[in-house]
């Protein structure tokens, strides 16, 4: 008798997958010191190194409201609609190191995302104890670990990196998860050792 076969999960982070925190920073930088920063000028470059002020990411993150108000990335929201569907996906974020932000990160989950259940929701310290299939993340500290396959989701700090297979935006991310599911006919969890 054939044992029931698991959906293929996938692990999706927040910050610079669903929420555009790039923009933000450029905002809070713009508002904070009145000058306007490049998006070029932030290619290759570390997110705590990107401002003039070294300290101004480092501080912003900290600052109450910085999490709950940061803009969606487009397409986001409807393709997690699609991939929920056939998937079980789940929000990753590491949230432990700036504990104000748990609240924040939840709440602003419950605004644009209240298709994803609370038990869908990981909120940790450290990615490497994720063990979902996939896993969709635009740091590499969190993808070079990964057990399952890394998708590298597109960002100016990530820009020159090659080592994962690569994602520009959420229409990629539609295509990609089709296509494997055309290619193996399939949407069940491959078996795992």
């Amino acid at each position: 008798m054939e044992k029931d076969k698991k959906r293929i999960s996938i692990g999706v982070d927040m910050d610079g997958v669903l929420a555009d925190t790039e923009t933000h920073f450029i905002r809070y930088y713009e508002n904070e010191s009145g000058q306007k920063v490049d998006r070029k000028s932030l290619l290759g470059v570390a997110e705590n190194e990107a401002f003039p002020d070294k300290t101004a990411v480092p501080r912003y993150v900290r600052l109450p409201g910085f999490f709950r108000t940061l803009p969606v990335i487009r397409g986001s929201v409807e393709a997690l609609a699609v991939l929920t569907k056939e998937y079980d996906v789940y929000i990753v974020s590491a949230a432990m190191e700036f504990p104000q932000s748990l609240f924040e990160k939840k709440s602003w989950l419950e605004e644009y995302f209240p298709f994803i259940s609370w038990r869908n929701i990981v909120f940790c310290g450290d990615k490497r104890i994720i063990n979902t299939d996939y896993l969709i993340d635009d740091h590499l500290k969190n993808l070079d670990h990964f057990p399952g396959i890394p998708i590298m989701f597109t960002a100016s700090h990530n820009i020159h990196y090659t080592n994962h297979h690569r994602v520009n935006n959420w229409e990629e991310i539609l295509s990609y998860f089709h296509n494997l599911s055309e290619l193996s006919g399939t949407r069940n969890r491959p078996d795992r050792p």
